[in-house]
């Protein structure tokens, strides 16, 4: 059985270090970006200042409650108030500690270090979400890139077009709505050129606030996107999740907390006790010789009325039901996104194929043809533009495919928790607990 134990641990950890080993090398301008953004971003430092807050609560509500100290002038009589008229007089000095029923200190502290676990692994998720929204941002900026160099050579093109539609109607050979058909279309290319522009800005600026980085740095060139060599299978994405998603751990964190909620509900039908002692002084010149006392005690509040406790009891309850359902919706929301984002990302890579091994070549041999046969009058302009036009489609769609495979397999590395940089604090998380 044994074994069969350390034969599964291996299993698994084989599984992880292929998972993170096919994981795509990014470009040193967005790891650049990526590690800008972890140290720099509004939302991650808030976020760690939550952590910050629930760690330094856990001493707090830990700690036994402050001593009490009070001071009491006992017994002087109203009509000259003089401590040695009345042997009742004294001065009364009363040291009270309140000591909570035993469990109860070690619960709230258990209680507020699973808040902390909670907080850390929101933490680490978060940066999680916010490296995919750079990824994301970055692969629309590089199509929008390449669509302008794409847009910028076809304008080009049709130049060139525009050129031999004119020289040809100078000659005769001819027709001017033909020269007019060819510079709508060149305002139509040129009206889609400023539009991309506008939408590369925009991405920019989102970097830009979402990095913290200089403007500079994300207007630098942009490699075209790398072919993405391996695409995972659902099972071992689902389990990756699982293994490495820091919002699991999150949950399993707050289920732990709500037990020890729970736990203390039941802690708080048992009564704390209140310890004192008192020292009295009184005066020396009294007729009994004014000997000093010694006083001591305790008290204990009586846990009454139950109704209230009844019903805290019956929150927590509820809120661990919540939890546990809380957790059940976001595994199934999880195996969701990784099935929707798997299938665009096999969607995408068969465009890729599709258009860079049949569709492309063919359209462009066909540009050629119509581009040769129409010098030589065998086809008209139409079906020059048109070959032209359709030509440019297809590599603005190839283009646009690789944009949303990489955009496609960002998301999937961040559902299931596939992130270098976030998996040494993770597994930090896991070894601090949480703890049942």
């Amino acid at each position: 059985m044994k074994f069969i134990s350390v034969f599964a641990a291996l299993v698994s950890l084989c599984f992880t270090v292929s998972a993170m080993a096919e994981q795509p090398t990014d470009p040193p301008l967005l790891a650049e970006l990526l590690t800008s953004a972890e140290q720099n971003n509004p939302t991650l430092h808030a976020a760690q200042e939550q952590v910050g807050i629930a760690a330094a609560r856990i001493d707090q509500v830990s700690a036994l409650p402050d001593p009490q100290l009070s001071i009491s002038l006992l017994n002087y009589p109203t009509n000259n108030l003089r401590n040695d008229t009345s042997p009742m007089t004294g001065n009364d000095f009363k040291l009270s500690q309140m000591l909570p029923f035993p469990g109860k200190l070690a619960t709230r502290g258990n209680l507020a270090q699973q808040q902390k676990l909670w907080t850390q692994a929101k933490y680490a998720d978060l940066v999680l979400q916010i490296r995919q929204q750079v990824r994301d941002h970055w692969y629309q900026l590089s199509f929008q890139k390449q669509a302008i160099i794409l847009t910028q050579a076809n304008i080009a093109l049709l130049d060139d077009v525009i050129r031999l539609t004119e020289t040809r109607y100078q000659v005769g050979k001819g027709l001017q709505q033909n020269v007019l058909k060819a510079q709508v279309e060149r305002s139509l290319l040129y009206d889609r050129l400023l539009g991309l522009q506008a939408d590369a800005e925009i991405s920019q600026a989102q970097l830009v606030s979402l990095t913290g980085g200089s403007p500079e740095l994300v207007q630098k060139k942009i490699p075209v996107a790398a072919k993405i060599a391996v695409i995972p299978t659902l099972n071992n994405l689902m389990q990756q999740a699982r293994d490495n998603r820091p919002l699991f751990a999150a949950f399993d964190a707050l289920i732990t907390q709500e037990k020890q909620r729970i736990k203390l509900a039941k802690l708080d039908y048992r009564p704390d006790i209140n310890l004192w002692a008192s020292y009295r002084f009184r005066s020396d010149t009294l007729a009994d010789g004014g000997d000093d006392s010694i006083s001591a005690g305790f008290s204990i509040n009586l846990p009454f009325p139950v109704a209230k406790r009844r019903a805290a009891l019956s929150e927590a309850e509820s809120a661990l039901r919540l939890a546990y359902r809380q957790r059940d919706e976001f595994s199934r929301q999880v195996d969701f996104e990784l099935h929707r984002n798997l299938a665009r990302l096999q969607q995408a890579q068969k465009l890729i194929n599709l258009y860079s091994n049949g569709v492309i070549p063919q359209a462009e041999q066909t540009y050629h043809a119509t581009m040769a046969a129409y010098r030589v009058d065998k086809v008209d302009f139409l079906a020059l533009t048109d070959s032209l036009m359709t030509l440019y489609r297809y590599r603005i769609d190839q283009t646009r495919a690789q944009s949303d495979a990489h955009r496609s397999l960002a998301r999937l590395r961040a559902t299931a928790g596939l992130d270098q940089s976030t998996s040494a604090k993770f597994q930090q998380l896991k070894k601090d607990g949480p703890h049942a």
